[in-house]
């Protein structure tokens, strides 16, 4: 029997590089502590598809985190109390959305889905997701209609992390995109973030769902 915990994530104050893809995460940056690997950052923790739901609103916090499949609380060193305090939690953008329409009653929950949803378009590169997009349906055009703009439009966003920001990626490298595309079956098509908030290990939980993975890349591959 698994040991369930709470999965976190830091905000690191010194330099970090991660223990898995070797990437220079500079100072800030958010990562997960692996026992063997040290610091490793949240596209190698399979984390880099949540968001990031302040702290501050009981309400949403708890009906985010009742809607999402998975979910990371967020901590950050506090000098001044020397401790760890909460700041957060990464969820499932689809379960903060659910939890809004439940908190539509609140004035300022819809003044907060505003600025988010304003933040959100401003990440947003349209041009250069259109031709990730583009070639997520040249390599994968057995897809589902319309799915080949929701990979690009998360794996493209401006800020850290983000496999469709990478040099690679920026030059539309087949490998960058079979990545993008990878990660997202795993985490939508897949009980793979199921497994991981159960307690399963990383690597125990991609191998109980690898067989499913790849027929499904498989499938998507296939001419249209």
């Amino acid at each position: 029997m698994r040991e369930k915990t709470d999965i976190q994530v830091f905000i690191s104050s010194r330099e970090s590089i991660c223990g898995e893809c070797g990437e220079n995460l500079g100072q800030h940056a958010w990562i997960t502590l692996d026992r063997e690997k040290g610091p490793v950052c949240l596209s190698c923790a399979d984390l880099d598809h949540l968001v990031f739901l302040p702290a501050g609103d009981a309400a949403l916090t708890r009906r985010s985190k009742k809607n999402s499949t998975l979910w990371a609380v967020v901590l950050k060193w506090s000098r001044a109390r020397k401790r760890y305090e909460r700041q957060g939690l990464l969820v499932e953008e689809a379960a903060v959305e659910a939890a809004e329409k439940e908190c539509l009653a609140d004035e300022e929950i819809r003044a907060q889905r505003k600025q988010r949803e304003a933040i959100r378009r401003a990440e947003l590169d349209r041009e250069y997701i259109k031709k990730f997009a583009a070639g997520i349906r040249e390599l994968f055009p057995s897809c589902p209609q319309g799915r080949e703009k929701v990979i690009a439009e998360h794996a493209c966003r401006k800020y850290s992390g983000r496999i469709g920001r990478t040099a690679s990626a920026k030059e539309f490298s087949e490998n960058a995109i079979r990545l993008a595309v990878l990660a997202h079956v795993r985490h939508a098509e897949t009980p793979y973030d199921e497994l991981l908030m159960k307690g399963w290990e990383r690597y125990e939980a991609r191998a109980e769902i690898e067989d499913k993975l790849f027929d499904i890349l498989s499938e998507w591959q296939e001419p249209g």
